[in-house]
């Protein structure tokens, strides 16, 4: 037989501009333009845009931004809450191959500074909201950005005005018509994503335009969205870019319904007003909701798809977010990865399983995104999968298109974490035989006392089964005789009452007795800018009782 030369397939086969095109989620605003140009797609208080306008007021923020010097490398920094400038920057900045850096709005002076300067910002937008913080960031900071500052007309802020420039009035001499740029090379970056450090200054996630290209396509089929979705922002823009939903609703023109602070009240009245169909948050917005008094409440006209990550919400947690109209779907994701990369995709048989099976397989967090290459649970030291039987532990590794670039001038930290050619999430983890991944643990946090790991999800999962528990964490607690022992925080539901003696009595019916925790603490629990538990806060606190 004779040797084949070459492979025809390749043969005069080239890219070129006709069959080659950089993917980056610009281009679905550009076509929602055109195909629905009437379409509302944001809602502020009374004020709507329109995609047409939408289109055309980021293409002027480009320009403007352009004419300014902006451009590929640079950063243009954002400290801005829900509403549209915040929507109008995921593409304003990236028009002009710029980064956009959004700024966490519940951080500290100092925190912000390191960021400005680590990101060498050339640009700051600010709502005059965060005027108190942003002053002293910039007193702080090494960098000079130019400062523009938003005023929103439609919830008129009290704070002064840091630069001299008004976003409105930069937006308006901006032209409509910019000739805005495509990425050279979809692994350009687009975004760039502080993690919220614990200890020592936080990294700086970088990832690029092909990635939050694939989101929104990801994003679309795990949340079930069908075309012209109406979506409330109860999860903040500033946190992992919205998980790429600032642009994913071009993409299958759906309607952004701005909302400046989260409160139970006007939650309800929008989704009763505007028909909302989808939102995403972290668990404390399912809270927030529920124990909200009677009178903020009202009863939904249609069921509403939520989308929360972070620890699985309890199976009472579920029952009554069902009563309340919304159906919940479980992710599982981290800035390094864009947010969201793990759903728990439900099959329509486990509909028939009794309730506590139900509640088990609910627990898990699931199986990738479409938009994931690779996902599943390794020995970190032999970088081999561990056996698929639901029990033994590893950590959690993912691998693909929506992985970041890596870590913003750190390249140590950068090798780190894609070491073996996986990234390494740092959630310890179980791996089923039908595929499906359930967290057992960050690695800090697992307990071993007496030489047996206890896994602190597990001890939380039985707390939040109280009727009378609102928040529970738990952590190590250092112990003469077991080395740890579980210490569990309670932050108790309002009007709520509940003993030491009730609570242990409580676990010790659904745990092993050595995975009970020995100490009991009711106080406020502490909790991040985006409303994570801070566990360290508590080790701290756990170590000097």
């Amino acid at each position: 037989m004779t040797a084949k030369v070459g492979n025809a397939y390749e043969q005069d086969l080239e890219r070129n501009p006709a069959n080659y095109q950089p993917l980056t989620p610009l281009t679905f605003l550009e076509r929602a333009a055109v195909v629905w140009p009437a379409r509302t797609a944001i809602i502020h208080g009374r004020q709507t845009h329109t995609y047409h306008e939408l289109y055309a007021r980021c293409r002027r923020l480009g320009s403007a931004l352009s004419r300014l010097g902006i451009g590929v490398g640079d950063t243009v920094s954002v400290m801005l809450p829900n509403i549209p400038s915040m929507v109008e920057a995921h593409y304003g900045v990236a028009m002009t191959g710029a980064v956009l850096h959004s700024i966490n709005t519940r951080l500290d002076a100092a925190i912000i500074a390191f960021m400005l300067d680590h990101g060498e910002t050339k640009v700051l937008i600010t709502d005059r909201e965060f005027s108190p913080v942003m002053k002293s960031a910039l007193a702080l900071a090494s960098v000079k950005p130019l400062v523009i500052d938003y005023d929103d007309l439609k919830f008129p802020q009290t704070g002064e005005r840091l630069g001299e420039i008004d976003y409105e009035e930069f937006v308006a001499a901006g032209d409509p018509q910019f000739a805005w740029r495509m990425p050279a090379d979809e692994w350009e970056a687009i975004a760039l994503n502080y993690t919220s450090g614990t200890t020592g200054n936080p990294k700086g996630v970088v990832v690029h335009h092909r990635g939050a290209a694939l989101m929104c396509y990801a994003n679309i089929m795990a949340s079930g969205m069908g075309k012209h979705p109406v979506y409330l922002w109860t999860l903040p823009m500033f946190h992992c870019n919205g998980w790429g939903f600032p642009w994913t609703l071009s993409a299958n023109g759906g309607t952004h319904v701005c909302l400046r602070a989260v409160r139970a009240k006007p939650i309800f009245d929008l989704i009763a007003e505007h028909e909302v169909t989808h939102m995403c948050g972290a668990p404390i917005v399912m809270s927030t909701l529920l124990n909200a008094p009677e009178t903020d409440k009202c009863a939904l006209p249609h069921r509403v798809e939520f989308v929360t990550a972070g620890a699985p919400p309890p199976e009472a947690v579920l029952a009554r977010m069902g009563e309340a109209g919304f159906n919940v779907t479980h992710v599982y994701g981290l800035t390094e990865v864009y947010g969201p990369s793990v759903v728990n995709e439900w099959k329509s048989e486990w509909d028939a399983l009794e309730n506590a099976e139900q509640a088990k397989l609910k627990a898990r967090q699931g199986v990738r995104y479409t938009a994931l290459e690779g996902l599943t649970v390794m020995d970190p030291g032999t970088m081999k999968v561990v056996p698929a039987d639901g029990e033994t532990m590893g950590e959690v590794m993912m691998r693909g298109n929506i992985v970041m670039k890596g870590y913003l001038k750190n390249p140590k930290a950068t090798q780190e974490s894609f070491y073996g050619g996986w990234f390494h999430t740092g959630d310890l983890g179980v791996l089923y035989p039908d595929g499906y991944i359930q967290l057992k643990d960050r690695s800090k946090d697992i307990i071993i006392s007496g030489g047996e790991n206890i896994s602190s999800i597990e001890v939380e999962d039985v707390l939040f089964k109280h009727p009378a528990v609102a928040h529970a964490a738990v952590v190590a607690k250092p112990d003469e005789k077991w080395g740890e022992t579980p210490c569990a925080f309670i932050e108790l539901k309002p009007g709520a009452t509940a003993t030491t003696e009730e609570i242990i009595a409580w676990c010790k019916q659904g745990l092993a007795a050595y995975k009970c925790p020995r100490h009991i603490v009711f106080a406020e629990i502490p909790k991040t800018s985006t409303g994570k538990i801070q566990k360290f806060v508590l080790r701290e606190r756990a170590r000097a009782s």
